[in-house]
């Protein structure tokens, strides 16, 4: 028994609509543990956060926090967003852009004691950054069209 061919399109629609069903199941099953939101100190101090799920929480390193612990590689700091703060542990190398009165994103979990744990920290840069390969090249060209 053949299918009559508009039959056989159908099937092939059919096949392919769930090929991508499955695909997208797939997809978001594998992205539900990496998933994290991302959340400020004041979400987190409004109990917006919660505690043991994967987020990110980003705010300014707050002035005069920044305290290593005896082991060298543990580092507490707080974070803030000018309303709130959250005080976070940090056990690892931090980046070189880490510092007091710069915007830094800690990855991680909220725990019990409202104190965040961070797995990964994440320095900003200000919005002027640009980097040493290409402030070579724009110099370059500037010289190069003040020649002519």
């Amino acid at each position: 028994m053949t299918l009559a061919p508009k039959h056989q399109r159908l099937v092939l629609v059919l096949l392919a609509v769930a090929a991508l069903v499955g695909a997208a199941v797939l997809a978001m099953w594998g992205l539900a543990d990496r998933a994290a939101y991302f959340r400020t100190p004041q979400d987190v101090s409004a109990g917006r956060a919660e505690v043991g799920v994967p987020l990110r929480l980003g705010g300014m390193v707050k002035a005069g926090s920044i305290r290593r612990e005896p082991d060298g590689v543990t580092v507490a700091f707080t974070l803030t967003d000018g309303v709130a703060d959250v005080p976070v542990r940090y056990r690892g190398i931090v980046p070189d852009l880490f510092k007091e009165n710069s915007g830094a994103i800690a990855e991680g979990q909220l725990g019990p004691d409202r104190r965040f744990t961070a797995d990964n920290i994440l320095a900003k840069h200000d919005e002027r950054y640009m980097p040493p390969q290409m402030g070579n090249q724009a110099a370059e060209l500037k010289t190069r069209e003040t020649a002519k």
